[in-house]
């Protein structure tokens, strides 16, 4: 097979593909077949912090917890695409900046709709 096919290079990640599934489900078979199965009632029961759960396990939380979690992430990723740019920065120019700076505003306004909203208040 010629070395720049289409097919050569499909069969390549084909393979990576498989692989990539193959791989992680091997050691989930084997551990089926060599870990010890000895359950009782204690290894079955439900704990939270070594500590037996007490009441229903399905509670409401408020939308309040989920939306600062939201504006965590949305935040944490931020700097997720600062540092590189940050470290680059002398080599990507004025144009970089200027997106860089697109990118912050683009994120500021969304924050500071957040606290209009009062999506910040904690009570």
């Amino acid at each position: 097979m010629e070395t720049s096919s289409y097919g050569y290079h499909y069969l390549f990640l084909g393979l990576f593909l498989l692989f990539a599934l193959v791989f992680p489900v091997l050691p989930i078979i084997a551990a089926r077949f060599v870990a010890p199965r000895k359950p009782s009632t204690s290894k079955n029961a439900e704990y939270e912090c070594g500590l037996e759960a007490k009441g229903e396990s399905w509670i409401q939380f408020r939308v309040q917890y989920y939306i600062f979690a939201l504006i965590f992430v949305i935040f944490d990723i931020e700097t997720a695409f600062i540092y590189p740019w940050a470290v680059a920065f002398k080599k990507l120019g004025l144009f970089a900046f200027g997106e860089m700076i697109l990118f912050i505003a683009i994120l500021g306004f969304g924050l500071v709709y957040a606290w209009k909203k009062q999506a910040l208040e904690w009570e």
